[in-house]
C-alpha cells in the first residue's frame, strides 16, 4: 500500500500537467535558475521541462475565527500589501523574524511559514502572565520593556505578539468563608488594594470570592480559620513584632490565647503561629486543680507560683500553665478518714481559718466529716483511713518522733499525723511456718508435703492458733522474760516479743533437728525409734520400739511448771536415748534364747524399772520437763548378724514346714472321707436314675401303641370327610352360581327400563320445547303483523283512509298494491262490524298452518 501510493505522487509530480483546484496552490522550482515559485489555482498548469514540481496541489491556509498563524521567516510586503520579488523572481523574506496573521481570505504558505495555531481564550477568573522579549510599545502608548511580567486577564482572547511570551495561565482562588489565602510579593509593587508591596513580603486577602493573583503575587497557602467554641480556644504565639486583629502590640515569640470571647473564627495572620488547639478545662463542684506558673494581670506567667481553682468553673490554660496532678477530685473524707498535711509556706489565710500558725514543714491531721480542698500552701501527704480491727487482730504502730513501737488491739485505730505502720520482721524459719497451711495436731506427720506460703502482712500483728492440748513459749527480748500459752488460745505477738522454735528429732531411727515446730503438741501421742542391742552371748538385734508418752503439767498457771515443758529443747531426742540406754544394759545380760522367749518383760522392765514391791512400774518420768512415758510396743525384732538370722530362718521353716505337713494330713484324710461319702451318693443317685428311666420307657411304649391304632383309624375318618367337604362346597358354589346369574338379569333388566323411561322422557321434553318455541314464534309474528298494520294505518291517516273509501274498485285495488296490503276492511260507522268473531276467525288456520309446515 506504500510503496503503491509513493509510486503514484512521483508520478503526479512528474506529470506534465498538473490541475490545481481552487484555494490549492503548488510550489514550483526552476531547475535553471533554482528559484522556487507559487502557483495558485484555480489553474491547470503545463509543466515545462526544466521545471519540477515540489509536491502535490496543497490547500490554502484558512485562519478561522479565534485563531491565529505564526509564520517564520515571512515574506516582504510593500504598503499596498503586496508580496516583493527580487531582481531574480525570488520573493523576498524576512529572516529570523515571525508573523502573527489573524482570520483573512486563504492564503498559499510560503517555505518557513508553519500551520494554523488557535488563539488562546482566557476564560473568567483566569489570567496569562506575560513577559516582554523586547521593548515595545502597545496601542495605548504604554512602553514595555525587556523582562517586564504583567497579566492578560479574562475573559477574552489573547491576540500573542512577536515580542511576548506567554509564561503561565494563573488561574483565580477562591476564598470561601472563614478561609483567607497567604500571598507573598515576587517583586516590589502594589497588590490588588493599591498597597505597596516589598519582595519578599506576606499578606493575607480573606474577603470571600474568586482572587486572581498579580503579576508579581504568589500563592503560598490557603489558610483556614480556626472556629473558636466555648470548649475550644486557639494558642498562638508571636513570630515577629505586630498588632493583631484586636488592636494589641504584639512581640516576638509573646504567646496567647484566642477565645470565642475575642471573635468565632480566627485566621492565623501572616506574623503569628498557631501552637495548638488548647481544649476546656471544666471542672466540677466536686473538683479542683493548681495551675502551676500562672499567668498574673498584667498577662505575663508568675514563674514558680501556684493557684488553685475550685469548682463549678470553666475556663482555659493561658500559654505557660500547666495542672499539677491534672483535674482532682475535692477531699470528701467520712468519720472514719483523715489527711495528713504539711504546710510549704506560711500562709495567712490558713491561719485564718484554723487559728494556727502554720510554719512551713509543720505536719498536722484534719479529721472528717469535711470537705477540703487544700490551697496552694498546703501539701497533702497521707489519706488515712480508720483500721477497723476486731479482738483477735491489731497492728504495730511507731511514733516517728519518738520512735516508740506499740501494738493495737481491739479497737477501730486511726493513725495520726506522727505515727505510721511498722513492719515486724520474723525469722525465716518462724515465716515458713506461720504461712505453711497445716494443722500443728492433725498434720503432724506431713513434712515432706509444704504448702505454697502464704505472704504475711507485716504490719498486722503476728497471730497464732494454740491448738487444744499445746503449748506455746513467747520470749520477750525488751523484757527479757518468756511466756506459756497453753491451747486452745490465741497468741499475739508484741512488738519486741518471738516465738520459740522447737527442733525436734525425727524419722526412724531418731535423727537430731528433723521437725520444726512452734508449739508443743502435750500428748498423749506416740514416736517410733530403732535401736541396735546386743546379748550376753553376742547376738546382735535390731528393735523397732514405739512409747506412748505425754507431758504431766499439774497447773497451767504456776510459771514454773508452764516452763518446764520448755526446759528441754529436744525431749524426743534425749527420751529415746534415755530408754535406748536402759535397754541396751538390760539386754546384754541375758542370752539370746531367754530374751527371744522374753523380750516384752525384759524391754518393759528396763525401760520402766521396779518398785519398792518389785513390780514393774506403770510409767517412766522425766522430772526436768514431765514428760511421761506410758507404755512400750515392740513393733519388730530383727537380728543384726547375718548367722543369727539365717539360723532363725532356718528354724522358722522347720517350724512352718512341720506345721504345713500335719495340716496337710489332715487335709488330706478329710478329702478322702468326703470322696467316700460323694461316691456313696452318687451310687444311690445312679440307682434311682435307672428305675426313674425304666419307668418313663414304659409310658413311651404306651403312648407309642396308642399313637399308631389312632393313626391307622384316622386316615380313613379324614379322607371320608374330605370327600364330604368336597361335594358340600360344590353344591353351595353351584347354589351361589346360579343366585348370581339371577341378580345380573334382574340388574339388566332394571338398566334397561331405566334407559327407555329416560329416552322417553327426554323425547317427550324435546317435543314440548319445540311445541313452546313455535308457539312463542307465531305469538311474535302476530305481535310484529299487528304492529306493523297499526303503525302504517297510522301513517295513512284517518283521511287518507276516507279518500280510499271514496274511491273506486280498480282505485282501492292500486291502493292496496302500492301499500302492500293483501286485503282490507273499510267501513263506516253505519255499518257495524263484529271484530271479536273475525279475529277469531283469522287465528284459526295458525294451528294448522303450523302443522303443515
Amino acid at each position: 500500500m506504500l510503496l503503491g501510493g509513493r509510486s503514484k505522487v512521483e508520478g503526479l509530480l512528474e506529470a506534465s500537467i498538473i490541475r490545481i483546484p481552487p484555494h490549492h496552490y503548488i510550489h514550483v522550482l526552476d531547475q535553471n535558475t533554482n528559484i522556487a515559485r507559487v502557483e495558485i489555482g484555480p489553474l491547470t498548469y503545463i509543466r515545462q521541462d526544466n521545471e519540477r514540481v515540489l509536491f502535490t496541489p496543497m490547500r490554502m491556509v484558512m485562519v478561522p475565527p479565534r485563531h491565529y498563524c505564526v509564520i517564520a521567516n515571512p515574506v516582504a510586503r510593500d504598503d499596498d500589501n503586496q508580496v516583493l520579488f527580487d531582481q531574480s523572481g525570488q520573493a523576498k523574506l524576512r529572516h529570523a523574524d515571525l508573523e502573527i496573521r489573524l482570520t483573512q481570505d486563504p492564503f498559499p504558505l510560503y517555505p518557513g511559514e508553519e500551520d494554523v495555531t488557535p488563539l488562546q481564550i482566557v476564560y473568567p477568573d483566569t489570567a496569562l502572565r506575560l513577559q516582554a522579549l523586547l521593548d515595545f510599545e502597545v496601542e495605548g502608548g504604554e512602553k514595555r520593556v525587556a523582562g517586564d511580567e504583567w497579566l492578560f486577564e479574562g475573559p477574552g482572547t489573547y491576540i500573542p505578539r512577536k515580542e511576548v511570551a506567554v509564561l503561565e495561565t494563573i488561574k483565580a482562588t477562591v476564598i470561601r468563608e472563614n478561609q483567607a489565602i497567604r500571598l507573598r510579593a515576587r517583586k516590589e509593587g502594589k497588590d490588588r488594594t493599591g498597597v505597596n508591596r516589598v519582595t519578599g513580603e506576606e499578606w493575607l486577602v480573606s474577603k470571600v470570592g474568586a482572587y486572581l493573583p498579580g503579576a508579581h503575587e504568589e500563592v503560598i497557602d490557603i489558610v483556614n480559620a480556626f472556629i473558636l467554641t466555648d470548649k475550644k480556644a486557639l494558642h498562638v504565639r508571636a513570630l515577629r513584632p505586630f498588632k493583631d486583629a484586636g488592636g494589641r502590640e504584639r512581640r516576638t515569640g509573646e504567646e496567647w490565647l484566642v477565645t470565642m470571647a475575642d471573635r468565632e473564627a480566627h485566621i492565623p495572620s501572616v506574623a503569628e503561629e498557631v501552637v495548638g488547639v488548647v481544649d476546656v478545662t471544666t471542672l466540677s463542684s466536686r473538683q479542683y486543680c493548681v495551675i502551676l506558673d500562672p499567668v498574673g494581670p498584667d498577662g505575663k506567667p508568675q514563674l514558680g507560683q501556684k493557684r488553685v481553682v475550685k469548682g463549678e468553673r470553666s475556663f482555659f490554660l493561658q500559654p505557660g500553665e500547666h495542672l499539677e496532678n491534672g483535674i482532682q477530685d475535692v477531699y470528701v473524707l467520712s468519720e472514719e478518714e483523715g489527711l495528713v498535711l504539711r504546710a510549704q509556706e506560711e500562709d495567712e489565710e490558713e491561719e485564718e481559718e484554723s487559728g494556727t500558725l502554720r510554719r512551713p514543714g509543720d505536719r498536722w491531721m484534719l479529721r472528717g466529716p469535711i470537705e477540703y480542698v487544700p490551697p496552694a500552701s498546703v501539701e497533702v501527704l497521707l489519706r488515712r483511713q480508720a483500721i477497723p480491727l476486731d479482738e483477735n487482730e491489731g497492728i504495730y504502730v511507731r511514733d516517728i518522733k519518738t520512735g516508740k513501737v506499740r501494738a493495737v488491739i481491739g479497737h477501730t485505730y486511726m493513725l495520726t499525723q506522727d505515727e505510721e505502720l511498722w513492719e515486724k520482721d520474723l525469722p525465716p524459719n518462724v515465716e515458713a511456718l506461720l504461712g505453711a497451711r497445716l494443722d500443728p495436731l492433725a498434720d503432724r506427720s506431713d513434712r515432706g508435703q509444704q504448702a505454697p506460703a502464704a505472704l504475711r502482712e507485716k504490719t498486722r500483728v503476728v497471730s497464732f492458733r494454740v491448738p487444744h492440748n499445746a503449748a506455746v513459749q513467747v520470749y520477750d527480748y525488751r523484757e527479757k522474760k518468756a511466756r506459756v500459752v497453753f491451747g486452745p488460745e490465741m497468741v499475739m505477738l508484741g512488738p519486741d516479743e518471738q516465738f520459740t522454735v522447737l527442733s525436734l528429732s525425727g524419722d526412724k531411727p531418731k535423727r537430731a533437728n528433723v521437725i520444726k515446730a512452734i508449739c508443743l503438741l502435750l500428748g498423749p501421742d506416740f514416736f517410733t525409734d530403732i535401736i541396735t542391742i546386743e546379748t550376753a552371748d553376742h547376738a546382735r538385734l535390731q528393735l523397732q520400739l514405739s512409747y506412748n508418752w505425754h507431758f504431766e503439767v499439774k497447773s497451767r498457771t504456776d510459771v514454773a511448771d508452764a516452763a518446764a515443758v520448755f526446759s528441754v529443747p529436744d525431749f524426743v531426742g534425749d527420751a529415746c536415748k534415755a530408754i535406748a540406754s536402759r535397754i541396751r544394759g538390760a539386754v546384754a545380760s541375758v542370752q539370746f534364747d531367754d530374751f527371744h522367749k522374753n523380750s516384752n518383760r525384759i524391754i518393759c522392765s528396763a525401760v520402766f524399772g521396779f518398785d519398792e514391791k518389785m513390780q514393774v512400774r506403770s510409767s517412766l518420768r522425766f522430772h526436768q520437763n514431765n514428760l511421761v512415758i506410758s507404755s512400750v510396743d515392740i513393733q519388730s525384732v530383727e537380728p543384726v548378724d547375718q548367722r543369727t538370722r539365717d539360723a532363725l530362718q532356718k528354724s522358722v521353716q522347720l517350724a512352718i514346714e512341720i506345721t504345713t505337713n500335719s495340716q496337710e494330713a489332715a487335709a488330706r484324710h478329710e478329702a478322702e472321707r468326703l470322696e467316700q461319702e460323694a461316691r456313696g451318693k452318687l451310687e444311690r443317685q445312679r440307682i434311682t436314675d435307672q428305675a426313674e428311666a425304666e419307668r418313663a420307657r414304659k409310658e413311651l411304649l404306651e403312648l407309642e401303641a396308642l399313637s399308631a391304632a389312632v393313626e391307622s383309624t384316622g386316615a380313613a375318618k379324614a379322607e371320608a370327610q374330605s370327600r364330604a367337604e368336597a361335594a358340600r362346597i360344590q353344591g353351595e358354589a353351584a347354589v351361589s352360581e346360579a343366585k348370581l346369574k339371577a341378580e345380573a338379569q334382574r340388574i339388566e333388566a332394571e338398566a334397561e327400563l331405566q334407559r327407555l323411561a329416560k329416552a322417553r322422557e327426554q323425547e317427550l321434553n324435546y317435543k314440548k320445547e319445540i311445541d313452546r318455541l313455535e308457539v312463542e314464534k307465531q305469538q311474535r309474528l302476530a305481535g310484529i303483523e299487528s304492529q306493523r298494520f297499526k303503525e302504517m294505518m297510522e301513517s295513512l291517516g284517518s283521511e287518507t283512509l276516507k279518500e280510499i273509501a271514496r274511491a273506486g274498485p280498480e282505485m282501492q285495488v292500486k291502493l292496496l298494491q302500492s301499500l302492500g296490503l293483501k286485503s282490507t276492511l273499510i267501513t263506516d260507522g253505519s255499518s257495524p262490524i263484529n271484530l271479536f268473531t273475525t279475529a277469531n276467525g283469522l287465528l284459526g288456520a295458525l294451528p294448522g298452518q303450523g302443522q303443515a309446515q
